[in-house]
């Protein structure tokens, strides 16, 4: 009864955590309307392997992230950065996008799409700490051992709770292709300001650690 609780629960946890706009979900969205669904769902599947892993690692290392706050705190450095540099990029340098229904999509290759996946969500840190809290919290109430058939089952709840959520930007916007060159010409702006929220709310924590604040 724990495995399949575990999966609902690493399910549901990963549809909350990802289904509001953010950086990967809109890349992915982005990538099915410039490239076409094929190399969409390539993205994602690059993006779904970096999630696996990250939420073994979070899973397995739980107790001694817990432990050890500085370790976070690492974590959250180094996604300051990365997400302040994000949000330069997509909001002054990067070119804006937008649908041309003549675009042909040979150029780029879904091994490249598959990669590009793999990169987004490898500077995305921030499932590590939220799949932490998840597991310690279901540890707390006695739900979850660290037992290797439930790390599996909690993982496999994730991976298929953001494939369903991923898979769902791809789908509606590549629907709504007719109507989107509006929102890709935005699409820039828009990651650029997530990004730069993100940046924020962990400069915050960042600093509040510290004591500055």
């Amino acid at each position: 009864m724990n495995i399949l609780l575990l999966f609902l629960t690493g399910f549901i946890a990963a549809v909350v955590g990802i289904l509001p706009p953010g950086l990967i979900n809109l890349t992915a969205a982005k990538v099915s309307l410039t490239d076409g669904k094929k190399r969409g769902m390539m993205f994602v599947l690059g993006a779904l392997l970096i999630i696996c892993f990250q939420t073994y690692i979070s899973v397995v290392f739980a107790k001694y992230i817990n432990k050890h706050e500085e370790v976070v705190i690492i974590l959250r450095e180094i996604g300051l950065v990365i997400f302040t540099m994000l949000t330069l990029f997509f909001l002054f340098f990067a070119k804006r996008s937008s649908i041309n229904k003549d675009q042909s999509f040979s150029i780029k290759s879904s091994k490249s799409r598959f990669l590009y996946g793999m990169f987004i969500s490898g500077i995305n840190v921030f499932p590590i700490p939220y799949y932490v809290l998840i597991s310690i919290t279901l540890a707390a109430y006695q739900v979850f051992y660290f037992k290797n058939i439930e790390i599996f089952s909690l993982v496999t709840g994730v991976v298929f709770g953001s494939f369903v959520v991923f898979y769902f930007y791809v789908s509606f916007f590549n629907k709504m292709k007719t109507k989107a060159d509006y929102f890709m010409k935005n699409m820039n702006k828009i990651i650029g300001s997530i990004t730069g929220v993100v940046a924020l709310i962990t400069l915050y924590n960042v600093l509040k650690y510290y004591s500055v604040l």
